[in-house]
């Protein structure tokens, strides 16, 4: 009975991670781990700093769909 319920627990946390990464909540975690490994010694965004760059990022380049 514990196996089936570490199941079920595992199941719901890699199933909610991808929930997370499809729609892109864990972006900044991501960055977080990035900028760890890269230990570069430079500053690291705030999460605010980083989502205002995304959305820059995102809605800089032109739209071309029409």
């Amino acid at each position: 009975m514990r196996e089936a319920a570490k199941g079920v627990r595992r199941f719901a946390r890699r199933f909610w991670r991808g929930v997370r990464e499809w729609c892109g909540d864990a972006a900044y975690e991501r960055y977080l781990h990035s900028s760890a490994r890269q230990s570069e010694g430079g500053r690291r965004l705030s999460a605010q700093d980083f989502y205002v760059q995304q959305l820059n990022r995102r809605y800089s380049r032109p739209n071309r769909c029409c």
